[in-house]
């Protein structure tokens, strides 16, 4: 298990599963007609996705521009996320 988290592999299978989840909302949304608005769910996982990233890089001892790049497309992604949201407000 150490080495899963030493190697940044951890992450990888977390990834994939933010995936799968991202899938399988949006075949939901397609079948259902209800649930989450994609380009909002869009915005809102790449975020994720991008934190994630950041903490592999750290895992793996990446300098710091290899941490600092995924958690700054993290902040635009939630920027986009955040403005998504306030459009939608009536």
């Amino acid at each position: 298990m150490a080495e899963l988290f030493a190697s940044g592999r951890i992450i990888d299978l977390i990834l994939v599963l933010v995936a799968v989840e991202a899938a399988a909302l949006a075949l939901w949304r397609r079948w259902s007609g209800s649930g989450p608005g994609l380009r909002g769910m869009a915005a809102n996982l790449a975020s994720g996705a991008c934190l994630l990233l950041a903490v592999r890089a750290a895992l793996v001892g990446a300098g710091w521009e290899l941490v600092a790049m995924p958690l700054l497309g993290s902040l635009l992604a939630h920027a986009a996320d955040l403005y998504g949201r306030r459009r939608a407000r009536p």
